[in-house]
């Protein structure tokens, strides 16, 4: 196939439609910036949801998975095998210490993170505990369990009934998730800052109430870091803004480097509850996917992308600002940390600015009716967004003109 017409036409023909997709077709991607198939160039601001963290297809990600692949792909969990180990190691390290368990995405570690705490409150404090506090407008997933953790109705119509065992507060409210709480509860799951939710930043104290609330009434802490980890907020781990550790850590997007990997957390000894038959993956912890993650992790290291992001995400939030400032009639907010940014609107104007960007050469997402959400590769440069902050206020002054 080799226009984008005639590969459009046969992805409506044979793909289900359960994304609203653009009418681009990418073929090539560079650090922040992708060519679609007709070679036109655009810069990045997507990042595929946040998974290119160290940018498309960077060196030594595809070195190491070329190696890798020559060597062996997945062995099958029957047995170790070597990036498995090193990324269990490196990760335990790097964070609460404890175990991993390996899986293939987001959604299947929050799984994993849902099944732990259900098994370890069960067995410690008897049969009847087993809900588990979420927030409303919150985003975990969309297998059965994690749609029901979900706190988005609209993302839940239709698949009903849901998985019971949840139950839904306000974010940033601890005084409303102490009233929720009862004696069926084991944990709370809780992102640090909402990501599909619309990039909402909570207090600064909040996180720190939640870890004295769980820690009074016995219950795990769960914080779902699929989307903010890996250097995307200006830490390694989101967490680490607000001081506090929690029992249960699930990882996902940024850490494969584009390659699906997943990864749910437990410290000591928490994890002891998962043995043998507990749970499983056939495709977790697969050589290929460890190796991609390892090199991928071992860049935000050895680079400092964590630091990076906050010092170019600050520059992008300062601009972002002054757009606010300048057209206070067209944009209600701008919000975020690090490289994880929202820009809200004060009418439905999102999707004509994504669609304006794409044919200016940038990938944005419009992540609501109203809100554009940049997730790009925690490598992009202060020209790449001078050029994106330029075309919102060409758009804008357009605009102010048809007013």
């Amino acid at each position: 196939m080799s226009n984008t017409e005639e590969i459009i036409n046969k992805g409506n023909k044979y793909l289900m439609a359960t994304y609203a997709r653009l009418p681009v077709v990418f073929q090539r991607g560079e650090d922040y910036h992708l060519w679609d198939v007709e070679g036109k160039e655009y810069l990045d601001f997507i990042a595929g949801y946040g998974v290119c963290s160290v940018g498309h297809s960077h060196p030594r990600v595809v070195e190491a998975i070329v190696e890798q692949a020559r060597e062996i792909i997945q062995p099958s969990n029957l047995f170790y095998n070597c990036p498995q180990v090193e990324l269990a190691e490196l990760l335990s390290r790097l964070t609460i210490g404890g175990r991993s368990f390996l899986a293939n995405s987001g959604a299947e570690a929050n799984e994993a993170a849902i099944k732990l705490a259900r098994k370890y409150s069960r067995q410690k404090f008897g049969e009847n505990r087993y809900e588990i506090i979420t927030a409303y407008n919150s985003f975990h997933g969309r297998t059965l369990a994690t749609l029901a953790a979900t706190g988005q109705l609209s993302k839940q119509k239709s698949f009903e009934p849901l998985t019971p065992g949840f139950k839904h507060v306000p974010f940033n409210n601890v005084e409303e998730m102490e009233k929720a709480i009862s004696e069926k509860d084991c944990a709370v799951m809780i992102e640090p800052i909402q990501g599909e939710g619309g990039v909402i930043v909570p207090d600064q104290s909040f996180l720190g109430k939640v870890r004295k609330l769980c820690n009074d009434h016995n219950l795990l802490l769960i914080i779902d870091e699929i989307q903010t980890g890996m250097g995307r907020t200006g830490e390694l781990f989101a967490y680490q803004h607000y001081g506090i550790e929690p029992d249960i850590l699930t990882l996902a997007k940024g850490l494969g480097g584009g390659v699906p990997i997943g990864v749910m957390m437990a410290r000591d000894p928490l994890w002891e509850v998962f043995d043998v038959g507990s749970h499983g993956s056939t495709f977790g912890g697969n050589a290929l996917a460890c190796t991609a993650a390892l090199a991928t992790l071992r860049i935000i290291l050895e680079e400092d992308l964590s630091s990076r992001a906050k010092r170019t995400g600050e520059f992008f939030m300062e601009r972002l600002k002054e757009l606010h400032r300048k057209w206070p009639q067209f944009i209600s907010q701008v919000r975020g940390k690090g490289l994880m940014l929202a820009m809200e609107f004060k009418g439905d104007i999102a999707e004509e600015i994504v669609r304006q960007g794409l044919e200016e050469g940038l990938v944005l997402n419009g992540l609501t009716p109203r809100v554009i959400r940049f997730l790009p590769p925690l490598t992009i440069e202060e020209s790449a967004i001078e050029r994106l902050i330029d075309f919102l206020n060409q758009v804008l002054i357009k605009l102010e003109k048809q007013h």
